[in-house]
């Protein structure tokens, strides 16, 4: 990366070189971990290797890719090519949630989590189709600043700064509680000093070199998850059925977990109350929901700003749209794999600890249940005799595990996958490396999403507009330390809301964002009035239901909601979820946007995390009804929206930032 010079395209020339050898060593840097391993490293070193070999490397591209020019900093110079650019995107969107959670998700919910998984990824054929090219056409450096251009004025630009923040705020914390999560597990340290630690690895990819540094990173963090996604479950598939193809396996693999499900019906080992059918829709979700957790996905995916700015740093519109392509391939490789990476799990549960002996239990099953993220007949497995006292404790135990004996917290599925089959204990530290370079590439893309709006759309564009290129870069550097250090003391305290309130920044920015953004583009006769009315009326009524929902179901919403955290393999119920916020380790796992605490329900029987069906629709039709009855926008300004919808031609503010 020292050969990239302002100016120069020397690096972006050499761009599959140098990350091609870069995937070399990663690979290397596996494989001598194996070996130290197999030579009696203790598990601990091992650890420490994989999180700080990791955070080193994308904290020397981070420095080394540092900047002074304002483009660079903001939209990495426009100079980022689809195919990478598609790799970052990836990375971007491949929160902790995605890559922990989502395998947990549809492990816990089986047919009904495949919603999630088809609503982001039909997500980004709405960006391409509706808004990403047109984004890069008029050539914005934020989302508000789009929104000012096309409807006139600060107070638009302002409201879609607030959108922008409260989606992204809760979002960001999230991914820095997952960062203190695995950090804390793989390294031992404190939570609250893990938590720190993962913050210095997120401000050194960021700080000093804005997005051109988180690109770069980026690309790298992505090359880390997919190959620690997908290493244990090629493994599991070539040692169960001969192919290293567990996307072809996964059908055998549901086979064979329909008929154990059977054999442990037969045997005692499970009943019908609490086994809950794989591939059996709509056990979790109504349609209603089931659907409706399709769409706000989808629209809300078109709509988050961090993933919007992804596609400002294309050399040209042409390569934005095939950016999308190439974003919705790499997304892809890992959502394809995440029912597989279910599967296998659930197989691996069933077989190796459904039916074991509860004097026989494997050692790792201690180290998570001291986090009380796995129990065993419904006490904290912290070690084999208080495992065994609490089996002896309930009356007519035979002494094995059954299914409703054992529970493991769902975001612990993705990490403890590797040791439920016993494989190495470096494939453990290489997921977990995975997991950390997914919180890490996401937290990277909301905090700067947060830190540019405020900087260029508050500071320079409504404060400060002869602001010079140093004080610009300055206050963005700050702000973005500021937002950085207030999401680590956030998730420090360990919010348990975080766990729904990551999924509800889709809905907000759906009702938010979504109808000003498509209508702005595609409606020349959407004003000013018909935007600031038709954000205020979505994203307010989205807001209303989620916070009284959530926190005054007698505040006007009807609350029929669920009232426990659920057990992941059998669906009962475990945890109270008062009692659970006020368990220092009842929470402590990283978030899934299917999560019981994001299934409150309110009018229509619909979950809180779907009131974008609300908020979305009101939101268009308010920009309709107020745009037919205001002034149509100046010529010269529909002139401008025909231009972005033209696949060729000069950016729209090219000589204007």
């Amino acid at each position: 990366m020292t050969t990239q010079t302002d100016g120069s395209s020397s690096f972006i020339k050499n761009l599959g070189r140098i990350y091609g050898a870069y995937t070399g060593t990663f690979l290397g840097f596996v494989v001598l971990l194996a070996v130290l391993e197999q030579v009696g490293v203790p598990n601990k070193i091992l650890g420490y290797l994989f999180v700080f070999f990791t955070l080193a490397v994308y904290a020397i591209i981070g420095v080394m890719s540092r900047t002074a020019e304002v483009s660079e900093y903001y939209v990495a110079g426009r100079r980022v090519p689809a195919l990478y650019n598609g790799m970052a995107t990836g990375a971007d969107w491949m929160s902790a949630a995605s890559f922990v959670g989502m395998a947990g998700t549809l492990f816990l919910l089986g047919y009904d989590g495949l919603a999630w998984v088809l609503g982001w990824t039909g997500g980004f054929v709405l960006v391409s189709i509706l808004v990403g090219p047109y984004l890069r056409k008029f050539g914005a450096y934020t989302v508000p600043d789009f929104m000012a251009f096309r409807f006139g004025g600060n107070f638009i630009r302002f409201l879609a700064v607030i959108v922008l923040v409260c989606c992204s705020f809760t979002y960001v914390t999230a991914q820095v509680f997952g960062t203190g999560i695995i950090a804390s597990r793989v390294l031992g340290m404190d939570f609250t000093v893990a938590v720190y630690v993962g913050l210095a690895g997120i401000l050194l990819c960021s700080m000093l070199g804005g997005m051109r540094a988180v690109t770069w990173t980026q690309i790298a963090q992505y090359i880390v998850l997919i190959i620690a996604y997908l290493t244990p479950i090629i493994i599991l598939s070539t040692y169960k059925y001969g192919l290293p193809i567990p996307q072809l396996t996964y059908g055998q693999a549901i086979a064979d977990i329909t008929a154990r499900e059977q054999a442990m019906l037969q045997s005692g080992l499970a009943t019908a109350a609490n086994l809950k059918p794989h591939i059996q829709p709509f056990l979790s979700y109504s349609p209603l929901n089931y659907f409706g957790i399709i769409f706000c996905m989808m629209c809300g995916t078109a709509s988050l700003p961090h993933i919007l700015m992804r596609y400002f740093t294309t050399p040209s519109v042409r390569e934005a749209r095939q950016s999308v392509a190439w974003s919705l391939f790499f997304i892809f490789l890992l959502y394809v794999s995440a029912p597989a990476y279910a599967a296998f799990s659930k197989l691996e549960v069933y077989t190796n600890i459904i039916g074991r002996d509860v004097t026989a239990l494997r050692p790792w099953l201690f180290t998570w249940g001291e986090l009380g993220l796995i129990q065993v007949c419904g006490k904290n497995a912290a070690s084999l005799d208080a495992v065994v006292a609490a089996c002896k404790a309930i009356a007519g135990h035979p002494g094995v595990v059954r299914l409703q004996d054992f529970v493991i917290n769902t975001d612990v599925i993705v990490l403890s996958t590797p040791e439920i089959a016993g494989l190495p204990y470096v494939i453990s530290g290489l997921v977990a490396a995975g997991g950390l370079a997914a919180a890490l590439s996401t937290a990277d893309g909301l905090l700067l999403a947060i830190a540019n709006a405020l900087s260029h759309d508050v500071y320079y564009k409504m404060l400060d507009p002869n602001a010079p290129t140093v004080r610009r870069l300055l206050v963005a550097r700050i702000l973005l330390l500021v937002v950085a250090v207030a999401a680590a003391y956030t998730a420090s305290k360990r919010p348990g809301d975080i766990l729904a309130m990551v999924g509800w920044a889709f809905s907000l920015a759906m009702a938010g964002n979504f109808p000003a953004l498509v209508m702005g583009i595609w409606w020349k006769r959407a004003t000013t009035a018909g935007a600031i009315c038709g954000m205020i009326a979505g994203f307010g009524l989205c807001l209303f239901y989620l916070v009284t929902t959530r926190y005054f179901p007698g505040a006007g919403v009807a609350y029929f909601g669920m009232t426990s955290l659920l057990n992941p393999v059998t669906g009962a119920p475990l945890v109270d979820i008062a009692k659970a916020m006020a368990l220092p380790n009842a929470m402590e796992s990283w978030p899934t946007l299917a999560h019981p605490l994001a299934n409150k329900v309110g009018w229509f029987n619909l979950n809180n995390i779907n009131c974008g069906l609300l908020g979305m629709p009101l939101g268009f039709l308010v920009i309709w009804l107020v745009s037919l009855i205001t002034p149509e926008p100046s010529k010269e300004l529909q002139a401008y929206i025909d231009e972005i919808r033209k696949p060729r031609g000069a950016t729209i503010l090219q000589d204007k930032t």
